[in-house]
């Protein structure tokens, strides 16, 4: 335990001492916000405010847009002997994966606290009560939890710090064709489908159903699902590839 708080603080150190990897994380989901809200949102109609319909999708892009930082991160430490110097220094093995996989979730936590800020000073007015509020930080943990495993799997197999970077790019783009910036039946055939059957449009549904006051439980159910099997193979991945390579 003592070893992955070192590892948390060094990663959350190198994160805040990187302009870029701060931006990416939490300005730009911000930039994206007010994009969607200021210049696109009277084009869509979804039945609601446009803000009130767009911040559950954002909450989704802040978490996915800080993943590239952490991928090229583990990757960093593999390539450059770091690993060899904690393996000397006795560090836990353990320790390593679990200080990237939490330094990355307390980035999404961040920058989801901007997200809904900026949403709250662009008109989002949520009806969710307390309850609802602890459901969508436990669903916001849950998949920053079980997305970073799968980013800290991407970061150990790529080869160089650059395809690291690369290896996140489909999950940065995948919340782009889902439910977050147009409601799924509004797309045409095809791209519908696929919206409505990836992780993250249920995922986006729940989110965006607690804070409205009225979460459905078969999106409950198929969100956890999704982030559990996503941790699960991303865990075993990783710690797989970290066996083989460290």
């Amino acid at each position: 335990m003592s070893d992955s708080v070192i590892m948390l603080r060094r990663n959350f150190k190198h994160t805040r001492r990187n302009p870029t990897a701060v931006f990416n994380a939490v300005l730009f989901p911000v930039v994206i916000m007010l994009m969607f809200v200021y210049l696109l949102g009277d084009a869509f109609s979804v039945g609601v405010d446009y803000v009130d319909y767009a911040t559950p999708g954002m909450i989704l892009l802040a978490v996915c847009y800080g993943l590239g930082s952490t991928a090229t991160a583990v990757n960093s430490d593999m390539t450059k002997g770091i690993i060899n110097r904690f393996k000397v220094m006795d560090v836990s093995r353990a320790a390593v994966l679990t200080g990237h996989v939490v330094s990355s979730l307390l980035n999404n936590v961040i920058a989801v606290a901007a997200i809904i800020g900026t949403g709250f000073a662009l008109g989002f007015r949520p009806s969710a009560g307390p309850l609802d509020w602890l459901g969508v930080i436990g669903m916001v943990v849950l998949l920053g939890f079980s997305i970073g495993w799968l980013t800290v799997a991407l970061g150990l197999s790529a080869k160089t710090v650059e395809t690291a970077g690369l290896a996140t790019v489909p999950l940065i783009m995948l919340p782009f064709f889902s439910s977050a910036i147009v409601p799924a039946d509004k797309m045409g055939p095809g791209a519908r489908q696929f919206a409505e059957y990836q992780p993250f449009t249920p995922i986006i549904e729940t989110i965006r159903g607690l804070l409205a006051g009225n979460p459905s439980a078969s999106d409950a159910i198929t969100a956890v699902a999704w982030c559990a099997g996503i941790a699960i193979v991303g865990y075993l991945w990783a710690v797989r590839t970290f066996k083989k390579r460290a």
